[in-house]
Order: C-alpha cells, then sequence, then structure tokens
C-alpha cells in the first residue's frame, strides 16, 4: 500500500491497516475487525452528522475489511451519499466500494443510477469518468439498460474531451459485451469509425477495441473502417520512434494500437480499392522488413512488442491468402523462430506455419523446413511446442513425403506423452490412408499403429483398415499374411486381435496353401489369444471360427469341441453362451451350401466420409476444421478412390441387402429347431452380425 501522506491521508485507516498487520493470530484480527465494525456502526448511527472525510474514511475501512474476506452488511448507504460530493476523493471512494460492493438487485441501484446520471450531465470531465468506470466496473444488465443509450451520445458529443471519450469507448464495449441486445445501433456508428482519425492515440486504441467488437455482429455498418485503419497503419509503421515519444514502447512506436489495428482488419476481405489494398501491402512488407534489422534494444520488452506486431501482421496475410510473395515471406521469416530460444516464439511459429501450410501459395515454402519440424518433435523439452510440430507435420503432408512424416510419426508415438497419443495415432491413420499409393505399406502403418499405442487406437481406426481391406481385393491376400505374423507375437493388443479375427475369418483361405498358416494353424493361433480378451473380443473370436469351417471344413470338429465346452455353452456371459449354442446348432443341421450362403464374405463398404477425420475434428475442438480439411486435395488421394464411410458403416454391420433363399430356408427350419433370437428375426450384434449374413 502507497505511503500515506499528511495532507491527503486518512490517519485512522493507516492505524487499523498496521493493526491488522500486526496481529499475531487469526483470532486477534477477527477481534480487532469487529472492534472496528462496532465503532463505524456507532458512527453512522449517532445522532450527529458525519462530514464527509469521517464517511469517505469509515467507507474506506470496510472495504478493505471486506477485501480481507469478511462479509459487510451496513454502510452502502453512506457509500451512496459521497456521490453526491463535490469532492473528487470522497466520489472516487464512493464509486470504488459501489463498483465491489453492491450487486445489481440492490434496492439502491435507482439512487446510484441518478448519481451517476447527474455526474455524465455535469460535463465536469473528472466526474464523467468515475461515472462511466463505475458503469464499466458493475457492467450488469440493468446497468446496460439504463445507460446503453446515454453512453453512445458522451462518446461522439463534439464537445467531450480525449479522456471521457476513452472512457466512454471502453464503458460502451464493456456494455455491449454484457448485454448486446440492449446496446442500439443508430447514426452514432458511423461517427464511431471516424474516431480512428483522433489525434489523441488513447482516443484511436479504445476506439479500435470498440469497433473490432462491434464489427463482428454488424460488418457492413463498420466497413468504412477499413480505409482509416489502414492510413491509421501507415502512419504509425512509416513513422520513427521519435515521432510517437509519448506512445513508443522500448523504439517500438505504439505497438499495441499496431496490433489491434491489424486484428481490426482481419474482420474484413482484403479491400476492394487498390489504393488502399496498395498501402497496406506496403504497411505489411515494412513490418516484415523490420522484423528483419538489428534489434535497437536488448530489452525483452523490446523483442516482445516487434514481435506482435510480426505475428498479428502474419496472421492478416494469412487471413487474406491473396499475395504469394508476402505468405512466402512470413514462411520464411517464421522459419526463422522454428529454432529460437525463446520457446513461446516456438510455438506461435509452429502455430503460424499449421495455418501457412493449407495455402496453395506458401504450402511448398512450408515443406522446406520439414527436417526442423522433425527435429522440434524430438528434442523439444515442452509437450505444447511437440504438439504443434505434430500438427505442422500433418498439415505438412503430401504425396511426396507422406511416408517420411508417417515414419517419423510412429517412430515418435513410442516415445510421446499420453496426452497426445491418441490425436497423433488418428493422424497416422488418416494420412496413412489418404496419401497411400501402395495398399501395402497402408496395411503395415496402421499394423504398426496398433502394435505400438493399441490402447490409444480406437474403434474408428481398425473398423477402417478392415473397410479397405474388403473393398481392395489386391490387398487382402497381403493383409491376411501380414495380420498372421503379427498375431505370432508373445504380447499382442487386444485391438490387433481383432483385425486379425476378422481378417483371417473373410480371407483366411488366400494363406491356407502355406503349411505355416494353414487352417489349423490359424485357427490354434487366434484361439491362443481367446481367454486373454474381453467379451467383446471373444464373441468376435466366436463369430470367425464359425466362418473357419465354412472355408475350412477340416476344422469342423476341433471348433466344434471348442463351442461345444462348459466354458462356452455354460458361460456367465448371455452374448457368448448364446453365440457358442447358436453356432454350434447351426454347423451341425445345416448343409454345406446353406453355410456358404449364410456365412459369405462380407460385401464392399459404400464410400461416405471418414469417421476417423471426423473424430479428429472432434477431438481439435470447434475451428479446427479449417487445418484438418483437404485443403490441399489431390485427385485420387482417397483409397476409395472417392469419399469415405462414415461412422455409421464403419461400426458393426454393413448395410443391408436382400437375403437369400437359402437363408430364409434355414431360418424358417431353426426356428423350430431351436428357439432364442433367431425366431426374433434378428442376429447377434458385433462379431455374428458382421459374419453372418
Amino acid at each position: 500500500m502507497p505511503a500515506v501522506s499528511k495532507g491527503d491521508g486518512m490517519r485512522g485507516l493507516a492505524v487499523f491497516i498496521s493493526d491488522i498487520r500486526n496481529c499475531k493470530s487469526k483470532e486477534a484480527e477477527i477481534k480487532r475487525i469487529n472492534k472496528e465494525l462496532a465503532n463505524i456502526r456507532s458512527k453512522f448511527k449517532g445522532d450527529k452528522a458525519l462530514d464527509g472525510y469521517s464517511k469517505k474514511k469509515y467507507v474506506c475501512k470496510l472495504l478493505f475489511i471486506f477485501l480481507l474476506g469478511h462479509d459487510i452488511d451496513f454502510g452502502h448507504m453512506e457509500a451512496v451519499n459521497l456521490l453526491s460530493s463535490n469532492k473528487y476523493t470522497e466520489k472516487q471512494i464512493g464509486y470504488l466500494f459501489i463498483s465491489v460492493l453492491v450487486n445489481s438487485n440492490s434496492e439502491l441501484i435507482r439512487l446510484i443510477n441518478n448519481a451517476i446520471k447527474n455526474d455524465l450531465a455535469s460535463r465536469n470531465p473528472t466526474f464523467m469518468c468515475l461515472a462511466l468506470h463505475c458503469i464499466a466496473n458493475v457492467g450488469s444488465r440493468e446497468m446496460a439498460e439504463a445507460f446503453a443509450s446515454e453512453v453512445p451520445r458522451v462518446l461522439v458529443a463534439g464537445d467531450t474531451m480525449d479522456s471521457v471519450k476513452q472512457s466512454a469507448a471502453l464503458c460502451l464495449l464493456r456494455l455491449y459485451k454484457t448485454s448486446p441486445d440492449l446496446v442500439p445501433m443508430g447514426e452514432w456508428t458511423s461517427r464511431v469509425v471516424h474516431l480512428l482519425n483522433d489525434q489523441h492515440m488513447g482516443v484511436v486504441t479504445a476506439a479500435v477495441s470498440l469497433i473490432t467488437c462491434l464489427c463482428k455482429k454488424n460488418p457492413d455498418d463498420f466497413k468504412t473502417c477499413v480505409s482509416l485503419a489502414v492510413s491509421r497503419l501507415s502512419r504509425i509503421v512509416s513513422s520513427a520512434s521519435t515521432d510517437l515519444q509519448d506512445y513508443t514502447y522500448y523504439f517500438v512506436p505504439a505497438p499495441w494500437l499496431s496490433v489491434k489495428l491489424l486484428r481490426l482488419l482481419q474482420s474484413y476481405p482484403p479491400p476492394e480499392d487498390a489504393a488502399v489494398k496498395g498501402r497496406l501491402v506496403e504497411c505489411l512488407e515494412t513490418i516484415l522488413n523490420k522484423a528483419q534489422e538489428p534489434p535497437k534494444s536488448k530489452k525483452v520488452q523490446h523483442s516482445n512488442a516487434k514481435n506482435a506486431i510480426l505475428f498479428e501482421a502474419i496472421s492478416l496475410i494469412i487471413h487474406y491468402d491473396s499475395e504469394p510473395n508476402l505468405l512466402v515471406r512470413a514462411c520464411n521469416q517464421l522459419g526463422q523462430f522454428l529454432q529460437h530460444r525463446e520457446t513461446n516464439l516456438r510455438y506461435l511459429a509452429l502455430e503460424s506455419m499449421c495455418t501457412l501450410a493449407s495455402s496453395e501459395f506458401s504450402h511448398e515454402a512450408v515443406k522446406t523446413h520439414i527436417e526442423t519440424v522433425i527435429n522440434a518433435l524430438k528434442t523439444e523439452r515442452d509437450v505444447s511446442v511437440r504438439q504443434r510440430a505434430a500438427d505442422l507435420l500433418y498439415a505438412m503432408c503430401d504425396r511426396t513425403n507422406a511416408k517420411q512424416i508417417v515414419s517419423e510419426m510412429l517412430s515418435y508415438l513410442e516415445t510421446a506423452d499420453y496426452s497426445i497419443r491418441e490425436e497423433i495415432v488418428l493422424k497416422v491413420a488418416i494420412l496413412a490412408e489418404k496419401y497411400a499409393v501402395d495398399y501395402s505399406w497402408y496395411v503395415d502403418t496402421i499394423l504398426n499403429l496398433i502394435r505400438i499405442a493399441g490402447d490409444y487406437v480406437s474403434e474408428e481406426v481398425w473398423y477402417r483398415v478392415i473397410q479397405i481391406v474388403i473393398n481392395r481385393d489386391d490387398v487382402q491376400g497381403y493383409a491376411a499374411k501380414t495380420v498372421f505374423e503379427a498375431l505370432q507375437a508373445p504380447a499382442c493388443h487386444e485391438n490387433m486381435v481383432k483385425v486379425g479375427g476378422y481378417i483371417l475369418g473373410e480371407f483366411g483361405n488366400l494363406i491356407a496353401g502355406d503349411p505355416r498358416s494353414s487352417p489349423l494353424v490359424q485357427f490354434n493361433l487366434l484361439h491362443s489369444k481367446f481367454h486373454l480378451c474381453s467379451v467383446a473380443t471373444r464373441a468376435l473370436l466366436l463369430s470367425t471360427y464359425i466362418k473357419f469351417i465354412n472355408l475350412f471344413p477340416e476344422t469342423k470338429g476341433t471348433i466344434q469341441e471348442v463351442l461345444r465346452s462348459d466354458s462356452q455353452i455354460r458361460n456367465a456371459d448371455v452374448e457368448l453362451q448364446q453365440r457358442a449354442v447358436e453356432y454350434l446348432k447351426l454347423s451341425s443341421i445345416a448343409s454345406t451350401d446353406v453355410l456358404a450362403t449364410v456365412l459369405e464374405e462380407m460385401p464392399p463398404f459404400p464410400e461416405r466420409e471418414s469417421s476417423i477425420l471426423a473424430k479428429l475434428k472432434k477431438k481439435k475442438g470447434p475451428g479446427a476444421g479449417s487445418e484438418l480439411d483437404e485443403g490441399k486435395k489431390e485427385p485420387g488421394a482417397e483409397l476409395n478412390g472417392g469419399i469415405e464411410p462414415t461412422a455409421s458403416t464403419t461400426l458393426r454391420c454393413p448395410p443391408q441387402r436382400r437375403e437369400p433363399a437359402s437363408g430364409r430356408l434355414l431360418r424358417q427350419h431353426l426356428r423350430h429347431a431351436w428357439p432364442g433370437s433367431w425366431h426374433r428375426g434378428q442376429l447377434p450384434q458385433l462379431g455374428s452380425s458382421c459374419f453372418l449374413r
């Protein structure tokens, strides 16, 4: 707390604060506060009228007690009375008490509003500023209803002083953010725009903040601000630090106003007027040029101000996305920050380059920094910077570097932070599918993904690889061989078992000619994992077994023994028990032709949007679409030659089709042979509904 001067100080307040600080315990502090509260209460209730100084002193004490964490239930009326004082210090304390302690439901609001109106009408700039500050600090809907139409009039009045204009602009901004529906748009809006030409830089700064907020909802009402903002920005950028001495911050002229102007321009498309656009391009080039100049100071404040303007200028260049020269220069400038010693600058550079990578003009320039980004992914200490590096690798990926980027991301995944593993898994899965020209590479990549980070491989990922394999005849044999080899590992993730069970159940016959992968070897390999899996995976494996009976009749006896065992037909889980019983009955009574019809191969999946991409967009949150969308689509980039399947088709069941006559006959026969879910005309979920047709 500042030292109390003898002239303006309140000695009683200083003594009270000193006593509180000298208390040895919490109990002593409470005792001293209660004593003071009793004294103040008696003074307020006393017959003798208190003068303004005494009221101010006691109100200050109440305010201090409140800030210590104690409740105050009196003194509000005395604070309101201070508002009518003609002394600045008394009025200031009154407004301060009201801003902190009076809520919008108070019975005193009407009296407070009347006092504020009187101060706004007084034309005394000091009192007007105090009133505007109080309105903004309280900022309630009631305040907006009372003063939303009054504050704009004060703002645009010709005789309003600069300090009051500044306060009025910020007060109106606060009311608009609190209750935008109560702030009326009118003729004052065009006059507010012209405040950008005001000679007082404080007024311009406040006006830019206000206009930036207002134009988001009503862009057409403020579109004339573009030319004025460009003109003001040009004057600041081209000026020397000595020209704006009062607003120069460590040799950088008006940095915060420059940032606000650049941010305001991002609310509008590039200027249509050639002269305005040329002037703006010149400003942006000047900012980029100044960034290359040697620093005028070694202080961190200088570099912070300089870089704040630079990054906001780059954001504007990216927003316009129409000047190839500026985009490439911005990319090169950001590239210099990728190895900067400041972590924040490296983070911001990576984040901005993610957006630049989606531009057709700067994509190639971004790709030149791939080695630096990969190195950042491997060596950065800060997890947030590593995450941005992964985002940038994802954004800069195309056909020319897809294998390198996917390989590096897979390598990083083994040591990646747990918080970002799932996101990296999704990105690897998307890139592997989008840019794969060799389907065997795609299958290898996804299986590696499951091996390295199986716990973070969502259902959408392994559903998707099964869809691709089913839709592509040329990769089915390779997929069956690869997944068979992967299952031979001693420690095998459950997602690998799911993929293996599904693919071998469909295409195991393609590798059955090799004695090392004969039907019984395939079955024994899968069944060795059975007891380690969850109920859902066991259900899928049971469906694989019934598929094996159709594909490999020689395995029928072995599989029936498994289905007939007590651990299956008497399983505590109803789903597993029902499958075991129904599959056993199906394999016993159905002829070979009927079995082949019911258990025929899965049909190709329809082509729709990828559920993996949708999951990644959802994980990144709103506003991430621009980074994740295929902004740089290439012909034939998708594996399926078009749009990718959705989650609905990615999940358990392919689209319904007409049931063969033999299947209907079998179903009719089973209705009489075995009561259960079959007589209800439905099949169990997950495994059997995917395999049984």
